[in-house]
Parts: C-alpha cells; sequence; structure tokens
C-alpha cells in the first residue's frame, strides 16, 4: 500500500475527550487540582499540544492508552517513552 492510500488514524476529538472524562467521573478542572496543578486548567494544555504527562494523566482517567487517543502524537508502533505500562 502506498502512502496516498493509508490511512492515518484521526485524534479523538477534544468534546469526546471531555465527555470520556465526564463519563468516568472526571473533569479536566477536577483531575488537574487531583494533581496537584495550581492552575486548573493546566490539563487542558495536553488536548492542544503534545504533553505526554498530560496525556497520561487524562488517559488514565479515561482507561485506555494515549496512543489510542492521540495516535498523532505516537510513532506507528507506539515506541514513545511510557507506552509500555499499557501492554
Amino acid at each position: 500500500m502506498n502512502k496516498k492510500n493509508q490511512q492515518v488514524p484521526l485524534d479523538w476529538h477534544r468534546a469526546d475527550i471531555v465527555a470520556a472524562l465526564h463519563k468516568r467521573g472526571w473533569s479536566l478542572r477536577g483531575l488537574s487540582v487531583h494533581h496537584g496543578y495550581k492552575t486548573p486548567t493546566a490539563l487542558n494544555n495536553a488536548l492542544d499540544r503534545k504533553w505526554p504527562k498530560g496525556q497520561k494523566i487524562i488517559a488514565d482517567a479515561i482507561g485506555i492508552p494515549p496512543e489510542e487517543i492521540w495516535p498523532s502524537r505516537y510513532g506507528s508502533d507506539f515506541t514513545h517513552s511510557f507506552a509500555h505500562v499499557h501492554k
């Protein structure tokens, strides 16, 4: 298959991430405060830009690997430094 025909997995939409958190009893604000961030909106940054620590916190709260939420931020073989945790 050539690159033109390969499908690139899409990152979750931010509304889907927020909804998944709410289904688990969390908000981004609540999760930020729970993890000791001085700014209650700190974890919002992980929705807009690559931030492995924030992505892992959010993914753990949802209960799935961060590579599934943000596939564009990880290699196709999920070689990121903490990806091994979710085997």
